[in-house]
């Protein structure tokens, strides 16, 4: 199992990015998704979650300006980020808690991360 999260780069303030984290492998099932960052100098936080009910919550900082996604019939979670700001640089991580094939534990995977700048 392994999730890859793509879609980061280099965008100005009030610009818009969209983030996505395919998770593949020998799944069973998928409980969580979710999207963290990591801001320089500060340690890995939640940006926002959604579990297979599709009920998603979102940090204090992001909520009105991204939107967390989910397609459960490919695997896929998104994050559409609109209104930008300088803030919002960082490392983001996807994370998903996964049941594989054959097995009876949950799991917790880890995407590679993609970076985001905003600039001003």
């Amino acid at each position: 199992v392994q999730l890859q999260a793509s879609g980061g780069g280099s965008v100005q303030v009030g610009g818009s990015l969209r983030l996505s984290c395919a998770a593949s492998g020998s799944i069973s099932e998928i409980k969580l998704m979710a999207w963290y960052r990591q801001l320089p100098m500060k340690q890995r936080e939640l940006v926002a979650g959604i579990r297979n009910s599709s009920e998603t919550r979102y940090a204090d900082a992001v909520k009105g300006r991204f939107t967390a996604t989910r397609d459960n019939s490919a695997n896929m979670l998104y994050l559409q980020m609109d209104s930008l700001k300088p803030e919002d640089t960082g490392v983001y991580y996807c994370n998903a808690h996964i049941r594989p094939i054959g097995g009876h534990l949950w799991n917790n995977y880890w995407g590679q991360g993609t970076q985001v700048t905003v600039s001003s």
